[in-house]
């Protein structure tokens, strides 16, 4: 004890307290500042959909694929030129009453009498893979349905580039859905939730998820 006191009472040694806590600091700002702008970044650039089942029943998860397949199939029909997650949010709010009724078609048509709440907003995701793409948790634009009590597990894929396919056991994201991926994010950005091999991405894709995670990125206004 007699002699961490006399450590805590030399000058040198609290000058070196002083400096780690400030340099810990100093990095830490840095850390938050960068997942601040990247999760920015990547959330600016694709907009997403997220179908929640009324329960996890077998029936009610299968009736949460067969809505999502309406959906995706009409959002593939008229958002097939889309360029930028902008037009994408504006094609789909345009058409967000014929989201709800095809919802709630195929809902009726294998024999249920749940409702759909379906809304367009900035809301949590946890990470995800798409075949070899790799999207960290954070708040992101999307297209929300909700069936029925909205109890049972949840679906997520990107509508904007378009990485929703089907058969998501492929594994396999389609080359024209990179290129726009491409298009719309900065070089570092698409390299962070493409290349899982890079040690250094990899790392800086964890501190995203750790801000993210920690609650201290949070949803758009």
């Amino acid at each position: 004890m007699k002699f961490l006191i006399k450590l805590f009472k030399n000058k040198n040694f609290k000058m070196i307290c002083i400096l780690t806590f400030l340099l810990f600091i100093y990095t830490t700002l840095c850390a938050f500042s960068y997942a601040e702008t990247v999760s920015t970044e990547i959330s600016d650039s694709v907009f997403r959909l997220h179908v929640i089942a009324n329960s996890d029943s077998k029936e009610d998860q299968d009736l949460k694929y067969k809505v999502r397949d309406n959906l995706i199939n009409y959002m593939n029909n008229i958002c097939t030129n889309c360029k930028s997650k902008e037009e994408a949010i504006n094609i789909v709010t345009t058409n967000q009453n014929e989201f709800q009724k095809i919802a709630e078609q195929t809902i009726r048509d294998n024999g249920f009498n749940y409702t759909v709440k379906i809304e367009i907003g900035n809301f949590e995701f946890p990470t995800k893979n798409y075949g070899d793409i790799s999207l960290p948790s954070g708040y992101y634009d999307s297209l929300r349905v909700k069936i029925g009590n909205a109890l049972g597990q949840n679906w997520w894929c990107v509508m904007f580039p378009p990485l929703c396919f089907i058969d998501v056991t492929s594994g396999v994201v389609p080359e024209e859905s990179k290129e726009e991926l491409k298009e719309n994010m900065t070089e570092e950005d698409y390299a962070l939730i493409s290349e899982k091999d890079d040690m250094e991405l990899n790392f800086k894709f964890k501190i995203l998820e750790f801000f993210t995670d920690s609650g201290l990125l949070t949803a758009k206004n």
